[in-house]
């Protein structure tokens, strides 16, 4: 490796072990091997640096829920049963890629003290969104109106699922827990129709 992926591995590392806000450039360096003007050099900043490897780690996760929900024989056909199996795997993939998410939400918390991580998260919440359809709803065309909205339940749901995890990890929510919430307020909301309707 070049030391622009040596710096990149180092960063990931210190994320995972120090977190974002308490990482500094030389714990980078040492982690790395590379020389501290290489950071400057090859990302202009540590803080870039350690956006690149958020979201490199992020992108390993995605891509291994992607095989996770890539065997769509295996799920449910009704809507309902297809989310609670996609949302177990995605529970299941968090315990091995926690460190990434507590530095996700460690890096948010500077987003006040240091604009170029509020203009990284900007951009990385939008494609979030939009790969987040991709993922569980697959090839199904939407109103540019609706994906928007849709996009950003499934970011809203994931951020939270997560943090609960994060928070408490003996009572997280589990896929099952997710689809019966799902089919509560439906049916509530089916209730609520039928009343109106009478």
């Amino acid at each position: 490796m070049g030391h622009r992926e040596d710096l990149l591995v180092g960063a990931k590392n210190c994320l995972y072990t120090k977190g974002y806000a308490r990482t500094t450039a030389r714990d980078i360096i040492e982690a790395s091997g590379a020389n501290l003007a290489s950071i400057g050099y090859h990302y202009g900043s540590k803080e870039a640096l350690l956006n690149a490897a958020i979201m490199e780690a992020l992108e390993e996760w995605v891509q291994e829920l992607k095989r996770a929900l890539a065997d769509v024989e295996d799920l449910p056909r009704d809507p309902v049963g297809r989310f609670e199996v996609a949302w177990t795997r995605v529970v299941d993939l968090f315990e091995r890629h926690r460190p990434v998410w507590a530095a996700q939400f460690d890096a948010i918390s500077q987003l006040d003290h240091v604009p170029e991580v509020r203009s990284f998260f900007v951009e990385a919440q939008q494609q979030a969104q939009q790969g987040l359809i991709d993922l569980f709803l697959g090839s199904t065309e939407l109103p540019a109106r609706s994906r928007a909205a849709v996009g950003q339940f499934y970011h809203a749901l994931l951020s939270g699922v997560m943090m609960q995890w994060l928070i408490d990890p003996d009572h997280g929510p589990t896929g099952k827990s997710l689809a019966e919430a799902l089919r509560t307020v439906l049916e509530g909301m089916q209730r609520s129709d039928s009343g109106m309707a009478v």
